[in-house]
């Protein structure tokens, strides 16, 4: 076994019921693993969609029949060199709709307060976090969304002037749901991620994405790195699509692990996750998150995403993140926080999923978003592949 299955990949991978897609010279497959190979079941599951559509999509991948694509250690490999030819892991999603909840942890809760009221400048970070510290204590963390005290204690804030679009949405009934990208414009585990060109301010966000059945059940998760503008957010919430929605700023995968009877609500509900940043500079910053204390149950957040649109291929949600950093990268630039550099290397793992890693660029400078929806049956009319 290769390094990279050991690390990459869910720590139990002989249960694992794995869901994902892979380039090939013909166009993207749908595929799974079966032991040391990937397996494409693109003739079976034209599309992730069909996948989602059916009763139990762990079943239907199981039994699908296929032809390898390769060895798994070296199509994991290949996802990391720009310069390989073969098979390479892409975002395990297609058509489905790319939707992130935002303020779902009382720690992220803060810190988009802090971002607001610094308008974006992080020299001015330190001084909110003490001022919310006053104001608001350490009741934050143990408010639930829409109960009688989360009430009361956002009409206290509104009586100090406090009050937030950010705090409506992270003590209030309804949860923060934004669309995050456009359907086939995530990228996959060895890609490069992007930053807007103007952003000076800005961090990883490691998060469990749920996905989605076109009738709003939860079928599996991935991870994912739901890139955070800092500066951009807190100039004024109303730059959010501005923030979120940029070339190459959402990443997934490695693989949908799918529900079965060896992953289920309970393991999603108590995932743990790490972050790596290793910069160019000798720099490492480590941190963690976990779903255990999410202020949100998962299936409340997929509910409210479906209760009032309908997603006909299914769609992903990304729920959010305790982690925020706020210690200075740079000594000689105190006060500053954390932000990223070119180069930065990010990995995210959980034990039960995997591991996300992808290397930080320039929105503008990584290659452009070009193959969508039409792009992709074309490329299954052209292999005979009816949909």
């Amino acid at each position: 076994m290769s390094n990279r299955i050991e690390t990459d990949l869910p720590s139990d991978l002989e249960k694992a019921t794995l869901l994902g897609r892979v380039s090939t010279p013909e166009g993207p497959a749908v595929c799974t693993v079966r032991g040391d190979e990937v397996i494409d079941i693109t003739h079976r599951l034209p599309t992730i969609t069909h996948a989602l559509k059916a009763n139990c999509p762990a079943s239907i991948v199981r039994g699908c029949e296929g032809t390898s694509l390769g060895k798994l250690s070296d199509i994991l490999d290949a996802s990391f060199d720009p310069a390989a030819t073969g098979p390479r892991l892409l975002s395990p999603i297609d058509l489905q709709a790319i939707k992130a909840a935002g303020v779902t942890f009382a720690n992220s809760l803060i810190e988009r307060v802090v971002e607001e009221m610094t308008k974006g400048n992080p020299l001015k970070a330190e001084e909110a976090r003490q001022q919310l510290a006053r104001d608001i204590g350490d009741d934050v963390f143990a408010i639930v969304p829409g109960s009688e005290e989360a009430m009361k204690l956002r009409e206290t804030l509104l009586e100090k002037d406090l009050w937030s679009p950010y705090l409506e949405v992270g003590f209030g009934v309804d949860a923060e749901i934004f669309t995050k990208a456009q359907p086939m414009s995530s990228v996959g585990h060895g890609a490069r991620i992007g930053l807007h060109p103007r952003s000076d301010w800005n961090n990883p966000e490691p998060e469990v994405v749920l996905v989605c059945a076109p009738d709003g059940r939860i079928v599996g998760a991935t991870l994912g790195n739901d890139v955070n503008l800092r500066d951009f957010e807190g100039r004024s919430a109303l730059l959010l699509g501005r923030a979120k929605d940029n070339n190459a700023s959402a990443s997934l995968g490695p693989f949908i692990r799918l529900l079965d009877d060896n992953f289920t609500m309970t393991e999603i509900r108590n995932a743990d996750l790490s972050l790596e940043v290793t910069g160019p500079d000798g720099y490492v910053l480590s941190g963690s998150s976990t779903m255990r204390v999410i202020s949100r149950d998962p299936e409340d957040l997929a509910n409210q995403l479906f209760d009032s649109h309908q997603y006909p291929d299914g769609a992903v949600l990304y729920t959010g993140t305790l982690f925020a950093p706020t210690e200075d990268r740079d000594k000689d630039r105190p006060g500053e926080g954390f932000t990223h550099k070119l180069g930065d290397r990010v990995r995210i793992a959980s034990s039960r999923l995997g591991a996300l890693e992808n290397v930080v660029g320039r929105s503008d400078q990584l290659p452009e978003w070009e193959d969508g929806a039409l792009a992709l049956f074309r490329s299954l009319s052209k292999r005979g592949i009816s949909i």
